[in-house]
């Protein structure tokens, strides 16, 4: 059984669903972005996304934007992304990487994939990549024993899911809307159909991204996907706070409050 798989059985267990947090790496700072990521383990978050940052993101809006953008220019690299996902892990947390494929094509796929796994990552979400070119990174992934996430979209016709399905082992990524990241006043009313026409499709988990900020949305989500992930919400505390210490405290509140959303 891998992490994901664990952390998905004990969410059904508890009759609710998974609760996924997304920090990137090197933001608000290389340490700060662990001390961060553990808070909202603690605060009971099940997984948490390790961004990597990257100069061309395109499915990020303005608030992941910004975040990369400062980790960027703090210098933050492969090596401390690896190091950040180390630190996370040892939290207990199932850790992903989420990342675009070329800086893990430029990297090496089975040294990257060899190397998470050393750090004790969990697996990586590819929103970028499609299942006609993963032949490599399945197989390097494989090969190293960690979980490959891929995404769906309301556009995604039944056998176009069904086609990324096959190539998910950790869940599938449902992005809730067409569109970049970005909390929303509401989720998109397309999240449920979608979770939906997955699920028929594979019995992997299926969780729900883009557009979850609070708890009464995370409820929502968590009534019929089996994970909520939220990214820009926990982003937008950092930004917003006057300090670290006071971005921390306020990432851990919001991870409690999506927390108790999920179990409700």
């Amino acid at each position: 059984m891998t992490t994901l798989q664990a952390v998905f059985e004990k969410a059904r267990a508890e009759n609710r669903a998974a609760l996924v947090g997304y920090l990137p790496a090197g933001f608000p700072s290389k340490d700060g972005a662990i001390a961060a990521a553990t808070a909202m383990v603690e605060a009971g978050c099940d997984v948490i996304e390790i961004g990597l940052p990257y100069s061309d993101p395109l499915m990020d809006g303005p608030t992941i934007q910004d975040a990369v953008h400062r980790s960027l220019t703090n210098g933050t690299r492969i090596a401390d992304v690896l190091r950040t996902v180390e630190g996370v892990a040892k939290s207990g947390a199932a850790t992903l990487v989420m990342t675009y494929w070329n800086p893990v094509d430029r990297y090496g796929a089975e040294r990257f994939a060899r190397e998470l796994a050393s750090a004790g990552g969990a697996g990586t979400i590819t929103p970028d990549l499609t299942p006609e070119e993963a032949g490599p990174w399945l197989a390097a992934s494989e090969g190293a024993g960690i979980d490959t996430v891929f995404l769906v979209a309301p556009s995604s016709p039944d056998e176009r899911i069904a086609r990324v399905a096959a190539c998910c082992s950790g869940f599938v990524y449902a992005a809730s809307l067409m569109g970049v990241t970005g909390a929303r006043e509401t989720v998109s009313a397309a999240a449920e159909g979608l979770v939906k026409r997955t699920k028929a499709q594979t019995s992997l988990p299926v969780c729900v991204g883009l557009g979850v900020g609070t708890g009464a949305q995370a409820a929502e989500v968590a009534a019929y996907a089996d994970g909520v992930i939220v990214g820009s919400a926990f982003i937008r505390r950092l930004l917003d706070a006057p300090d670290e210490k006071s971005g921390i405290a306020a990432v851990r509140e919001l991870a409690a409050e999506l927390a108790r959303g999920v179990r409700s």
